[in-house]
């Protein structure tokens, strides 16, 4: 079986972002759909924290719409190169990171 390598992307986002008054992770998931992306996933976090700021949980009450979301796509690295503006776009703050991976079982097309 050839290799099939691929580009994953992860964006940290958190549950309270908007985009046009729409969850952000449902805009974006929304958009890469459209874009026909081959694959993508949202994770919603039951803790975590971006940067400096404290830890956000699930189990605190005070957490405000500000838990974690990772969303995760991957695709060919045309097709990311092709997304990617309009993503910074949407999430101009928030981390962005972008892995070369080996796809070992499945494919693309």
């Amino acid at each position: 079986m050839p290799i099939e390598m691929a580009v994953q992307v992860t964006m940290y986002l958190n549950e309270s972002d908007k985009w046009h008054g729409r969850a952000l992770h449902v805009a974006i998931l929304t958009y890469l759909r459209e874009e026909n992306v081959f694959a993508a996933t949202v994770f919603h976090a039951v803790a975590g924290f971006f940067g400096r700021l404290r830890v956000k949980s699930a189990g605190l009450v005070d957490a405000g719409g500000k838990l974690p979301i990772m969303l995760i796509f991957v695709d060919q690295d045309e097709h990311v190169n092709r997304v990617l503006p309009k993503l910074r776009e949407m999430a101009p703050t928030h981390l962005i990171v972008r892995e070369n991976v080996v796809i070992e079982q499945g494919s693309l097309d």
